[in-house]
């Protein structure tokens, strides 16, 4: 049989976050209001990753070539997002890693428990 060869996974992004569906049936997942950080990581001759993480470090990553102008319009939303920065981070001729992005709230104070 010819043809494309099965994607080892989907992208799914949607109002309410991204959704990473593998090929061996586990899933990655991530509200838009839980992401606090986004990187992106290039390397040689690899698809360049967009790297969504949430305060436990926890996310979801997702490769440029499963984006599309939804997943760029959806980033615009976060706080002071620079899609500039990103592109420029994702065309970098430099392997490695950069955080383009981190939420400006500060993470929030855990809740004063009161003892009986």
């Amino acid at each position: 049989m010819h043809g494309n060869p099965m994607p080892d996974s989907y992208v799914y992004v949607t109002e309410e976050g991204v959704t990473r569906h593998y090929a061996d049936g586990s899933v990655e997942a991530l509200a838009w209001e839980d992401v606090v950080e986004v990187r992106v990581v290039t390397a040689s001759g690899e698809d360049v990753l967009f790297i969504l993480l949430d305060r436990d470090g926890e996310g979801c990553v997702v490769p440029r070539s499963a984006t599309d102008a939804t997943f760029l319009a959806r980033l615009r939303y976060l706080p002071d997002f620079d899609l500039d920065r990103l592109a420029l981070a994702a065309d970098s001729a430099h392997d490695g890693v950069v955080v383009v992005w981190r939420s400006p709230d500060p993470p929030s104070a855990l809740p004063d428990l009161e003892y009986d």
